[in-house]
Formats: structure tokens, sequence, C-alpha cells
């Protein structure tokens, strides 16, 4: 039996990938999205913003759906109707915040809690069971050239645009306030970072759908914080561990029939639980290590 077992394994690692060009695509999909939600993931993790992108991964919903109902599915509309939807939500989230004494994670998930039911009624209200399983679950083995084509140049922008406001970005995770009081522009750097994240949430909905896409930008960040300390470390960590969980996602979902997306966010799953217990940063096992006094 276990002979059987590594055989399969061996074959979907190995051989699926040789045979299929569909699975060559989904694999360079997973690469593409590791390299554009990796380093979203980390600053929404250092910045306490993990909650705000599962809000945002629900806001592009109604948008993707009013796509759909436009444009059946189709990858341009779609995308361009959950882009504009997920910006809307955070400009509404911000304003809200700034005129009512609601803080800002709370209209995040009052808008999220609204886009997804809207987004969930216009598809089953125009479509089929099997097209609401589309947006929600995404089909990464289905990413065609065009689907490709989109994932990669938003993960190309989304690494150029970091390169270009790293450093204030950084500050403003830890000091927001010194920003503000050397003129850094916080509140541009702060709606440029949305529109980051709204971004790869729309890349990650093409291959995993809405339920999924922010699993493959958050679990690979907070598992990246047992791992490293300085934020380039973080970020290495980050895209790492995301491209492996989709390539052990994709070896998984195609030994075994799987669906493609649950099994990636899975397999991030698991190597965030395996970081929880050995982990040198923070991990169980390491805190319960004797130390040396001069450590921290």
């Amino acid at each position: 039996m276990s002979g059987e077992l590594w055989t399969t394994l061996q074959d979907a690692a190995v051989g699926s990938f040789g045979d299929y060009a569909f699975m060559r695509r989904a694999l360079v999909a997973c690469l593409a999205l590791a390299i554009g939600c990796g380093p979203v993931g980390v600053f929404l993790v250092l910045r306490r913003m993990s909650l705000v992108g599962d809000a945002m991964s629900h806001a592009i919903l109604p948008g993707a759906a009013i796509g759909f109902l436009l444009g059946g599915l189709s990858l341009p509309a779609m995308s361009l109707g959950g882009f504009v939807a997920g910006l809307l939500v955070a400009l509404l989230a911000g304003l809200v915040a700034r005129m009512t004494r609601l803080r800002e994670d709370a209209s995040f998930a009052a808008f999220y809690l609204i886009s997804l039911a809207l987004g969930v009624l216009i598809v089953t209200l125009h479509g089929s069971t099997v097209d609401l399983m589309h947006v929600l679950f995404g089909t990464i083995l289905a990413v065609d050239d065009t689907a490709l084509l989109l994932v990669a140049g938003i993960s190309s922008l989304t690494v150029c645009v970091f390169a270009l406001m790293y450093r204030p970005l950084v500050v403003e995770c830890f000091d927001p306030g010194f920003l503000r009081a050397q003129g850094g522009g916080g509140g541009v750097i702060h709606l440029l970072f949305l529109a980051l994240v709204v971004l790869n949430l729309v890349a990650g909905f093409q291959a995993l759908g809405t339920l999924m896409a922010v699993g493959m930008m958050m679990l690979p960040a907070a598992t990246a914080r047992l791992w490293a300390r300085q934020v380039p470390g973080l970020i290495a960590v980050a895209m790492v561990i995301a491209f492996l969980s989709g390539y052990g996602g994709l070896v998984l979902s195609f030994a075994w029939n799987l669906p493609s997306g649950p099994a990636i966010v899975l397999m991030a799953g698991v190597f965030y639980l395996i970081s929880l217990l050995v982990g040198p940063v923070g991990g169980v096992l390491p805190r319960l290590l004797p130390r040396s006094h001069l450590e921290a």
C-alpha cells in the first residue's frame, strides 16, 4: 500500500508537469501568485490588517459577479469588475471610518458581509451552481494563456511598485507618526498599498476563487513570521512557502482528484501548523528549549 502511494505521488510530482500543459500553466500561475502575494501578505500582517485582507477578498465578489452577468465567464470583465468593487469598498470603508465613530476594520467587516451576500445573490440568480462554484473556489487547472498573462502582469507590477515605495511602507508599518511628520505622504502610501491588495486578490481570484485567494496571501505571510525577523527575510520566506504550497496542492489535486484551490490552501495550512511547532522565531518547541541568558 505504501509503495502504491509513493508511486502515485511520484508520478503526480514529476510526470504530471511533464505530460500535461495545463499542469505547467497552473504551476507558473502559482509561482506568479507567490511572487505577488508574498510581500502583500507580509505587509498586511505587519500592519495588523490580516482580517482586512480577508474582507477585501470578499469585497471583489459583487464586481466579479456583475462582470459575469455582463460578459459570462469572461476574464477581462470579471477582473475589471472585481478590481473596481474592491477599490470602492476600500475607499468607502476609509470614508466611513473618518466621518463616523466606527473604526476602519469594523467598516471593512460590514462592507465585506454586504459584498459577499450581494455577489452570491447575483451569481445565483443569473447563473448555475457550477458558475457559483467557479467564482467562489476558482479553477487553477483551467488557467489559460490569457489568465496566466494577467496573473504574471499583476505580479510584475506589484514587485515594481513595492520597489518604489518599500522604504516609506516599512516606516509606516512601525512608526506612521514619523512618516506624517516628515511629510512622507502616508495617506497616498496607504491607498497604493490597498490597491496592490485588491490587484493581487483579483489575480488570486482567477485561480483560487474569492474564498480561497486570501489563503495564498495570508497563510504564507503568517508562517514567515515564525521563521524570520527582518522584513526582507519575511518576504522571501513567504514567497517560498506560497510557491511550495501551490506546488504541493497541485500534486495532491492531480494524484487524488481533489479540488485544486482548497488543496493549495490546505497545504499552506500544513506549513503553518508545522511552523507553529518548530519555527525558530516563536515556535512552540524552540520556546521550550533552554536558551542562553543573553538571548532575547
